[in-house]
């Protein structure tokens, strides 16, 4: 009797052992390779490589560990690792009467460095055309309506010796993806994301999303970023020929961004303590030429576009320097801005929206008190421009680089002050 029992025991242990093993031996790896396969006749330029799989009969959902995604230009490294994706049933839908999906994507890492992102740039394919929906829809047979991201982390690596530019601990979460539960013709899905920017600051985005509008989603929603410091910005403002030390950036706003239309408005951008200087150098001045064209460019493009608004209604900037370093000079020399306060309102690329004003005090070469109002309405044809400028008593020994490098003379002494007021209306200037 007894040994019926152990020999009943052994096979209630083997049974569901074996139903593992053949899971994993008949289901498990035909479906990764599957999986694998159509996921990859989806995307263009890039390759998604899957570790290992986990069905799971329970509740229908499947497990993909340990995934990779490789730029095939530039495969090593990859750009991401995904140790975890997860993809299910979304039961609650199920009272609404429909049958889809729920995905989570668990810690997974993005790193990009300098040369990817330059292929990526000079690819003539659109991020629109490279297949990722798709591609994320051939993981499970059921269409997508929540995605939750966890803990990722995003790093841009430049080259150079400059602290690579980390966002971490972002969550991001989507629902309501298929419109299950909302009228048409709205942004159906709600959308989060938060997260910790260069170490010491945070962003954090509240808003909906259609991701069904072609040829790529739509959202509208507000943002907040706070307390991120620009030095960490120098390894891609550099490339404009400026130097940027110190200084800490909070803005929050809000944006759409839709086949239709693209928005972005700021209430609120407030720098503090940093400091900047345009730096002039003989054998880059073909290359500062070059960036001073495609801004005006870009400037005369986005001026009034009909699809396009951009607007600031408030910067304030406090406690900086700003200068002007002229190493193509003999000798070198810096003209520059001391404890600078300036104030902007109202700024767009379309003049419907009003003419922008600013306020800008600080000490020319660190001991002129300064004073500049501006008022300015950007035009295409004609701009319109009211500044006055005050510069009062700037000690003349700190221009003695600019006086020699020009005149060939110095100071030992002696005040410097200047007065303008200039007015721009009709291609005139008064």
């Amino acid at each position: 009797m007894a040994r019926r029992r152990r020999i009943g025991l052994g096979l209630a242990l083997a049974v569901p052992i074996l139903v593992v093993i053949a899971v994993r031996f008949f289901v498990d790896e035909p479906l990764r390779r599957a999986i694998k396969r159509n996921v990859n006749s989806r995307l263009v330029g890039y390759t998604v490589r899957i570790g290992t799989l986990r069905f799971h009969p329970l509740d229908f959902s499947i497990d993909l560990l340990e995934s990779a995604i490789v730029q095939n230009a530039d495969p090593d490294p990859p750009i991401a690792h995904i140790p975890l994706l997860r993809a299910g049933v979304h039961w609650r839908a199920i009272l609404y009467g429909r049958l889809v999906a729920d995905f989570l994507i668990d810690r997974p890492t993005l790193r990009i460095d300098l040369t990817q992102a330059r292929r990526e740039i000079a690819d003539p394919t659109p991020m629109s055309k490279r297949g990722w929906q798709d591609a994320l829809e051939e993981v499970y047979p059921l269409k997508v309506n929540v995605v939750t991201i966890r803990d990722a982390d995003i790093t841009y690596v430049d080259q150079g010796p400059y602290k690579p530019l980390r966002l971490s601990q972002v969550n991001f979460r989507a629902t309501n993806i298929r419109n299950v539960h909302s009228r048409e013709r709205v942004n159906p899905s709600e959308i989060h994301l938060d997260g910790v920017v260069f170490d010491t600051g945070f962003v954090r985005v509240n808003g909906h999303a259609d991701f069904l509008v072609k040829p790529y989603p739509g959202l509208k929603g507000e943002f907040a970023l706070r307390h991120v410091e620009l030095n960490d910005f120098k390894p891609i403002i550099r490339r404009c020929h400026v130097s940027v030390r110190n200084g800490v950036l909070s803005t929050d706003g809000n944006f759409e961004y839709a086949p239709s239309i693209k928005v972005a408005d700021l209430e609120h951008v407030a720098i503090e303590g940093v400091q900047i200087d345009y730096v002039h150098r003989a054998e880059t001045a073909a290359a500062e030429q070059q960036v001073a064209k495609e801004v005006a460019r870009s400037a005369k493009e986005l001026s009034d576009h009909p699809e396009i608004l951009l607007r600031i209604d408030e910067v304030s900037i406090r406690k900086s320097s700003f200068g002007f370093v002229n190493h193509a000079a003999d000798p070198a020399y810096r003209l520059f801005l001391a404890d600078a306060d300036i104030r902007l309102g109202n700024v767009s690329n379309h003049g419907t929206e009003g003419k922008p004003v600013g306020s800008l005090r600080g000490k020319f070469m660190g001991s002129g008190d300064t004073l500049v109002n501006v008022a300015f309405r950007p035009k295409a044809k004609s701009p319109e421009v009211d500044l006055q400028v005050r510069v009062r008593e700037a000690k003349m020994p700190a221009l003695n680089d600019v006086l020699l490098a020009y005149g060939d003379f110095d100071v030992v002494d002696g005040l410097f002050s200047f007065y303008a007021d200039l007015r721009i209306r009709n291609e005139e200037v008064t």
